[in-house]
């Protein structure tokens, strides 16, 4: 007689790659969410975007490259000492405020004069600590 085990599927647990594709919807999720919040303030606006007639954000930047760089993120901070942690989501936050002043010189991005970069270090960290959070609490 067949063994009535569970398949892993229908386990309750999630598997790796499960826990990478939910965070990465929910982090393009919650960022589309958040510039289209933004946006809709007048905070900030993106010149350069695809279907310009249709969309007011970047879907370029929030479908794939956000996703993708949520995987990159969640990948290398999986083993890392939450100090190690900390930190690197404080560097990368800081590096991503200046990826925004550089995009802002190309012309790609533009905030209002009532926008301060200090705004998005903080978002930034936020954004993260939110998703790690989410990718933690999928996989248990």
């Amino acid at each position: 007689m067949r063994s009535l085990q569970k398949h892993p599927s229908f386990s309750g647990k999630t598997t790796p790659l499960k826990g990478y594709v939910s965070s990465m919807i929910f982090a393009s999720l919650l960022g589309t969410y958040l510039d289209l919040l933004l946006v809709g303030k007048q905070l900030y606006h993106f010149p350069v975007r695809l279907f310009p007639d249709i969309f007011t954000i970047n879907i370029w930047f929030t479908l794939l490259v956000l996703p993708l760089g949520t995987a990159i993120f969640l990948y290398a901070v999986k083993n890392m000492h939450p100090w190690g942690r900390i930190g690197f989501i404080l560097l990368l936050a800081l590096a991503m405020t200046f990826v925004e002043q550089l995009s802002e010189k190309t012309g790609w991005f533009s905030h209002s004069s009532d926008w301060r970069h200090s705004y998005s270090l903080f978002g930034y960290i936020i954004f993260m600590w939110l998703v790690m959070k989410f990718h933690r609490w999928t996989n248990s």
